[in-house]
């Protein structure tokens, strides 16, 4: 049987209080050495404020360090991730949403997709980012 990991787990009732939803959802999900991450946003994980409201670099840069935060909880790292995909609400946010990433991923090369939505779960949400990574061990080759 196969057993995953489940990361922070929570339940939308109180993530979404605003909202009628009732999920058991989590953070991230290790499986079969992959780290799935759920989308991060300009949001605490702690506190479930907002942060950088208004402000889509302060966002994205909240963003990564959620990535990073939840990938070491997994025990893996920035390093292991293979896939990105960015949800920006506007397209003008494209430059320095991936300057924030840029600096974080330096060296990672991963793949990447970027889409324009309407609109993300929070209004004052300007830009979401989400993260696959695989666990590497210390024999595999990162060339």
């Amino acid at each position: 049987m196969t057993t995953h990991t489940r990361i922070r787990p929570f339940n939308t009732k109180d993530t979404y209080p605003e909202q009628n939803l009732d999920n058991d959802l989590c953070q991230a999900v290790v499986a079969g050495g992959v780290v799935y991450l759920r989308g991060q946003i300009g949001q605490d994980l702690e506190t479930r404020e907002s942060v950088g409201i208004g402000d889509v670099e302060a966002q994205a840069e909240k963003a990564m360090a959620n990535i990073a935060m939840l990938l070491e909880e997994a025990g893996s790292s920035l390093d292991d991730i293979v896939k990105v995909v960015v949800y920006l609400i506007d397209p003008r946010y494209r430059e320095p949403v991936y300057r924030v990433m840029g600096r974080w991923l330096k060296g990672v090369f991963p793949v990447s997709t970027g889409l324009v939505v309407s609109a993300l779960a929070r209004p004052e949400w300007l830009v979401e980012i989400d993260a696959t990574a695989v666990i590497s061990t210390p024999a595999e080759d990162r060339s």
